[in-house]
């Protein structure tokens, strides 16, 4: 739970206070250190610390004193703190005591200001990366010893701005709920979440307000969608297709639509993966996890936007009804597709989906998103996900929102050569193009099935679904990337 006080420091818990570097220290620093006798001051000379951003000096609370730690943590340049910043502060310091006895933190924040930030979306940002990083998904351990456990249950914003830090906030609360829903979809075990309990899921989010349809395997077929249903007919679980509508913009106003992959496991079917590492594939549904988890996001905050989501959600398996390499199958598009390698999928059950939404919503904007390829990993490693469209436009609008939330985006080629590495001799595409460009080929394969009248991006964001190590605002395992810079495309762009 975090909550918002005037009151300049607390009575108990951990008290957080972040330093700039080379300036005077906040009147909450003074006042610790002349409660302390000075245990503050000489803290720092003892670890030459000086605010630099990133340094840590803990002093425990001494007798007399009701705060068991007090917390100096560095914030660098004052002139250098931006949002982002005041984000990844608040989520160290809650990293530090998640997992601790303590039970409480309190961030002092008097002081902790710059002339290019107000104050209270300053403090605001603090708070959101306590909340962020504060995380856990601990719903199978059962043995557990009680330190492996979160004990932070309390986080205070003591700020002179606590009212409108505390409006600043409540918006970006509803987005860490998002955040958290797509954490929590991707870090689940593809025993548990498999198409039709995912799709149950995403029904119980109508009691946010959301309008929640889904199709079964009896209408896609009905609706032609041969290449979605040819990905999963190796599977026990039925496939499903998912749309979700918020509504909340003017009337009669053209949708954004959000596309999502949604491969609960994906073993490679026929064209089978290496058994080393195959577990990882339980988030091969990571873009459809963004997509739910921004539909969350936009209908918590009651967004003025009119934005439908849309997720292909299929299990890829290799028992005796399963899809061959060689395969020809006919997409909802009517376009007939190679299948020469079954574990190039993800393609498959966007190319129906894509078809299905510019049919069916003749939306303003197409965005996907889908751990599409290992091949951007490649290039952009875990620090980027890939944008590939032909809009400039929408490009920006994407990168931008990306830089924003610290959901980075980096534009990838996609060209006419691509286009050609997807001919096939005996249909009208195959699902893949070599190895050179891996990921631009696969792009240009959804291409296809874009009109070109759509504005259309599509994020490969491979890299990012899961992280193999902490970071300040999101503990490693499932990273609900995609879910803020959807959100923030979202309101800066089609919100009045």
């Amino acid at each position: 739970m975090i909550t918002f006080s005037k009151s300049s420091l607390p009575k108990s818990g951990a008290v957080i206070v972040p330093v700039y570097a080379n300036e005077d220290r906040s009147s909450a620093f003074t006042e610790l250190n002349d409660q302390t006798g000075g245990a503050l001051m000489r803290a720092e000379k003892a670890a030459d610390f000086s605010g630099k951003a990133g340094q840590q000096v803990e002093v425990t609370g001494p007798d007399g004193i009701s705060n068991s730690a007090i917390l100096l943590i560095g914030a660098g340049n004052r002139k250098d703190m931006t949002l982002l910043e005041a984000q990844n502060l608040g989520g160290k310091a809650v990293a530090r005591y998640f997992r601790s006895a303590e039970k409480s933190l309190v961030f002092a924040l008097d002081g902790f200001d710059n002339d290019a930030v107000d104050a209270s979306d300053l403090h605001a940002a603090v708070a959101y990366g306590a909340r962020l990083r504060a995380y856990s998904f601990d719903a199978y351990r059962t043995t557990a010893e009680k330190s492996e456990l979160p004990s932070l249950t309390k986080v205070t914003v003591s700020s002179p701005e606590a009212t409108d830090a505390k409006k600043a906030y409540a918006g970006l609360d509803k987005v860490a709920d998002g955040v958290f829903c797509a954490r929590d979809l991707v870090s689940e075990p593809a025993n548990i979440l498999h198409p039709e309990t995912y799709a149950a899921r995403c029904q119980d989010l109508e009691s946010l307000g959301l309008e929640v349809s889904v199709l079964g395997e009896k209408e896609m077929k009905k609706l032609g969608m041969g290449s979605l249903l040819g990905v999963g007919q190796g599977s026990v679980r039925e496939s499903k297709l998912v749309v979700m509508k918020w509504m909340g913009g003017k009337k009669g106003q053209k949708p954004v639509c959000f596309v999502g992959k949604g491969v609960t496991f994906d073993t490679g079917g026929i064209s089978l993966k290496p058994p080393v590492g195959m577990w990882d594939m339980k988030w091969d549904m990571g873009g459809s996890a963004a997509v739910t988890g921004a539909m969350v996001a936009l209908a918590g905050r009651k967004a003025k936007a009119n934005v439908i989501g849309i997720i292909g959600l299929v299990e890829n398996m290799p028992d005796g009804n399963a899809q061959r390499p060689g395969d020809v199958v006919t997409s909802m598009s009517g376009q007939t597709i190679e299948v020469l390698n079954t574990d190039a999928e993800g393609r498959l059950v966007l190319a129906d989906a894509l078809t299905y939404t510019q049919e069916k919503f003749k939306p303003a904007a197409i965005v996907d998103l889908a751990t599409l390829t290992g091949a951007i990993i490649i290039s952009l490693a875990h620090e980027y996900g890939g944008c590939f469209s032909p809009d400039d436009e929408l490009v920006t609008a994407l990168t931008d929102a990306g830089t924003a939330t610290g959901e980075e985006l980096w534009r990838m080629p996609l060209g006419k050569a691509h286009d050609d590495m997807i001919k096939s001799d005996i249909a009208d595409m195959k699902n893949i193009g070599g190895r050179e460009g891996g990921s631009s080929s696969a792009a240009a394969f959804l291409k296809r099935f874009v009109s070109d009248d759509i504005p259309w991006a599509h994020l490969d964001i491979a890299g990012m679904a899961w992280q193999t190590k902490d970071k300040p605002t999101c503990p490693k395992g499932g990273a609900g990337y995609g879910v803020r810079l959807l959100d923030e495309f979202i309101r800066a762009n089609y919100e009045s």
